[in-house]
C-alpha cells in the first residue's frame, strides 16, 4: 500500500482538500495521506501567507478524528524555500513504501515552473485531481510536450504510464469549486465561509483574527 503525498501552502485549509485526499486514498487504496504545508513557498510571496504556525495548527484542527491522515512539519524544519523535488528526495530515502503526489489540474498544468520538475516523475507517482474549468486533454500535452513523449494512456491505471518514470493517474472526484484565495476574499470582506472550510478551523480563524487585512485576500 502506497503513501499519499499532499503539500501546498493551506492558507487556509479547506473541505476541497479534505475531500480529495479521502477519495484518492480510497481509490488508490492508499495507506496514508500525510499532509506537508510549505514553509517557505517559492512562487508565493511571503507578505501574503499567514504564518507558518497559524496554517500548520488550522492542519491539525482539520485533519483531527481521521486516522488516515498525518501531518508532517517537514519542510519547516528545512531551511530556505520549500522545494518539492527537496521534499520528495527526503520522503522516498526514508520511507519504503511507493509515494503518490496528489494535485489538481491546475497546478500540474504549472509544473515546468518548479525547480527541477523532471526530476519528481523519478521520485514518485502523481496523482492528478481533477478541477473545475480543467479539461483532461491538457494533461496528456502537458506530459508529451513537457515532460516526455514515452508517456502513453494506459485504461488500466486511469491514467499514463512511461517505460521508465513513474505512472501519472488521473481521478476524478467530487468537485468542490473552493480556493483557498476565495475564502480570503470573503474573510477580509467579513462575508460567511461556513461550510466551505471545517466548523474548528473557521473558528481558530475569527479567534486569531487572521486573513481581516485585505492585502491578505489578494491571491499571490
Amino acid at each position: 500500500m502506497g503513501i499519499g503525498i499532499m503539500g501546498g501552502t493551506f492558507n487556509p485549509v479547506h473541505l476541497g482538500h479534505l475531500r480529495a485526499a479521502e477519495e484518492v486514498a480510497e481509490s488508490l487504496k492508499l495507506a496514508r495521506v500525510i499532509f506537508i504545508p510549505a514553509a517557505k513557498p517559492p512562487h508565493k510571496s511571503e507578505g501574503k501567507i499567514v504564518p507558518f504556525k497559524d496554517r500548520y495548527r488550522m492542519l491539525e484542527l482539520a485533519l483531527g478524528g481521521n486516522p488516515l491522515f498525518e501531518l508532517s512539519d517537514l519542510e519547516h524544519r528545512r531551511p530556505g524555500k520549500s522545494y518539492s523535488v527537496e521534499t520528495l528526495t527526503q520522503l522516498s530515502s526514508q520511507l519504503r513504501e511507493e509515494l503518490y503526489f496528489l494535485v489538481g489540474l491546475d497546478a500540474f498544468l504549472e509544473l515546468p515552473t518548479w525547480k527541477s520538475y523532471r526530476e519528481l516523475f523519478s521520485l514518485c507517482h502523481f496523482v492528478v485531481v481533477a478541477r473545475p474549468g480543467y479539461s483532461p486533454t491538457s494533461l496528456d500535452k502537458m506530459l508529451q510536450t513537457q515532460v516526455s513523449d514515452k508517456y502513453s494512456s494506459d485504461s488500466q491505471v486511469q491514467g499514463f504510464v512511461h517505460p521508465s518514470f513513474h505512472s501519472v493517474y488521473y481521478r476524478e472526484v467530487t468537485l468542490l469549486d473552493i480556493s483557498s484565495s476565495n475564502i480570503r476574499d470573503l474573510l477580509a470582506k467579513g462575508c460567511s465561509v461556513r461550510y466551505l472550510l471545517p466548523e474548528k478551523v473557521e473558528d481558530y480563524i475569527h479567534k486569531q483574527g487572521l486573513y481581516r487585512n485585505s492585502e491578505e485576500s489578494i491571491k499571490p
